[in-house]
């Protein structure tokens, strides 16, 4: 699995928890749902601005959503 496919599953992962829907949380994020959707699947690469405001507002650190995933 590709970096970005393991990264999209674990930011997937971290959304399920809150019990959010993809839109929802696309909107929380200020990011385009179908945008959101192609990181999900790891077919879009992120910038670091990106990943930092999903992981804020995942209430967790880019670090983390990183941790373990080569």
């Amino acid at each position: 699995m590709h970096i970005q496919q393991q990264l999209g599953a674990r930011i997937r992962q971290f959304r399920q928890k809150k019990g959010w829907s993809q839109e929802e949380f696309a909107d929380r994020c200020g990011i385009h749902r179908s945008h959101m959707g192609e990181i999900e699947r790891g077919r879009a690469n992120i910038t670091l601005a990106t990943l930092v405001v999903i992981a804020q507002t995942l209430d967790t650190s880019a670090a983390t959503l990183l941790k373990d995933i080569a």
